[in-house]
């Protein structure tokens, strides 16, 4: 798609537009959708490059050099009533991911434990479902993040699909649950063509329960889908109406037996230039990268952080497993970042949290991916 620049932009170079958005987010501002179509439809790698030095710097101005660290333990794997067509767990497709019920609570500890061990300061309690409705399943997730709360050692967040009613998203807030992890996945526009079994809107409506709830708000998408640049702004700009407190991107890396399978991945420059431009739209936020980095940023990925990362998901993602969390922890100290150990989640300018639900995995000799 091109952009119609005014008048007053058309005598810029790219670079001089860049620096011209750039230096406004510095002072307090904020660029329009139609701004950002214009990042998001840079072509040239030197001008990409200068739009990730100038996304760098808003992240350095706002977030500082703490990067902040998530994990996640999956608490219930496969079956999924859903037709999302990026997720290996959904029962419509035919794949490897494993099937289980509802875990006990000793693998969730577990996870706690190594989650701090690691300075992870929030591990998210994941489910492979629709969503959640008064009952037994609500009063055990309940106990389970009570349980998780009590255990202290990293702060329980939850994605768990969506909630349909005030009731339970107070429930929820009640058993000491902080953020809850439930992505837009793409634009509105784009959403009817990866899932049919619910709507954009039924997410919104979710968002709003758990908002109403006093719970934060971990919200942002998979991009590699099939969708366009326009897509990609428009799902930023939502994401920025809701006021999400952590946005997770996620990129696909298609898995056999779902219908994304032959989806061409993702060029790595059009993927960085993908988390510049949310860093643009959002210059306050936690842009976490979780699933698909390194399965299709390879040697890439440490350049996420430069185009205006400030988290990322480290360990287990979902069916499969990330990187060494070691090997990710070097890669921070090497690029001069501190892991962010002791995060609060204050606010949104400093909160961070997990366990988003995004579907796409990884390939389980190399990387795995969120839920």
């Amino acid at each position: 798609m091109s952009v119609t620049l005014s008048d007053a932009t058309k005598e810029m170079t790219v670079r001089e537009r860049v620096a011209e958005l750039g230096q406004r987010i510095l002072d307090g501002g904020k660029i329009s959708r139609n701004d950002a179509l214009e990042l998001a439809n840079i072509e040239s790698n030197t001008d990409i490059m200068d739009l990730l030095a100038w996304a760098n710097r808003i992240r350095e101005h706002f977030k500082g050099n703490k990067i902040h660290l998530c994990s996640i333990v999956n608490a219930k794997a496969g079956a999924c009533s859903e037709n999302c067509s990026f997720c290996a767990q959904s029962a419509a497709y035919q794949t490897e991911s494993p099937r289980y019920g509802f875990v006990d609570p000793e693998p969730v500890s577990e996870a706690m434990s190594e989650a701090k061990d690691n300075g992870v300061t929030a591990v998210g309690l994941v489910a492979a479902w629709r969503g959640l409705k008064e009952g037994p399943m609500l009063d055990e997730v309940c106990d389970r993040i009570r349980e998780m709360k009590e255990n202290g050692k990293s702060r329980p967040d939850a994605s768990l699909g969506l909630i349909e009613s005030q009731a339970v998203a107070d429930r929820l807030k009640d058993s000491g649950l902080s953020c809850y992890g439930h992505n837009l996945e793409s634009s509105r526009r784009f959403f009817p063509e990866h899932c049919t079994t619910h709507t954009f809107e039924d997410r919104l409506k979710t968002i709003q329960f758990l908002k109403n709830a006093g719970i934060k708000i971990c919200s942002g998408g998979i991009i590699g889908m099939g969708e366009d640049r326009v897509d990609r702004v428009d799902l930023a700009m939502e994401l920025r109406e809701i006021d999400a407190n952590v946005v997770p991107i996620n990129i696909l890396n298609p898995i056999e037996g779902t219908p994304l399978e032959n989806q061409e991945p993702l060029p790595p420059m059009e993927i960085l230039k993908t988390i510049a431009v949310f860093r643009f739209i959002l210059p306050r936020k936690e842009i976490m990268i979780a699933g698909g980095r390194t399965v299709n940023l390879r040697d890439m990925q440490s350049m996420v952080f430069t185009a205006g990362a400030s988290a990322l998901m480290v360990g287990n993602y979902l069916t499969t497993l990330n990187q060494p969390v070691e090997k990710d922890l070097q890669m921070l100290r090497d690029l001069g970042l501190d892991p962010d150990w002791d995060n609060d989640f204050a606010d949104q300018t400093t909160g961070g949290g997990c366990g988003s639900r995004c579907g796409c995995e990884e390939k389980p000799a190399d990387t795995a991916a969120t839920a």
